[in-house]
């Protein structure tokens, strides 16, 4: 396992409105300390892949980033597919929870958790 603590060392980054509501997500959840955000990607969905977004304990395998003060993790396999992507937070008339620009995503379905590479 390993843990890199520089944001610039993230393959991925989140918004300042996504820092803010998961921030407060760990504040309501109470999590311990032991927790982190859990970024990554599994088969399935209408496009072929989706977004794993969630409090997680580290697992075999994972690299640990900090970003703004939180724990993220990821798997090593998925930094292929989430390399540059930057997670946003909308609270909006039109759209309220996370989003995904993801520059590797070759389509995406509309549900915008749904993608294919």
């Amino acid at each position: 396992m390993s843990t890199l603590t520089a944001a610039e060392t993230a393959p991925v980054s989140l918004t300042e409105g996504a820092i803010k509501e998961v921030k407060k997500l760990i504040d309501q959840q109470e999590l311990g300390p032991d927790y982190g955000l859990r970024l990554g990607v599994e088969g399935g969905g209408c496009a072929g892949m989706n977004y794993i977004l969630g409090f997680d304990q580290m697992k075999d395998g994972d690299q640990e980033y900090n970003i703004e003060g939180i724990r993220v993790f990821m798997h090593k396999a998925h930094g292929l597919y989430l390399v540059g992507m930057q997670v946003d937070f909308q609270d909006g008339l039109n759209a309220r929870g996370f989003t995904f620009n993801n520059p590797n995503a070759a389509s995406t379905c509309g549900c915008g958790t749904s993608f294919s590479v």
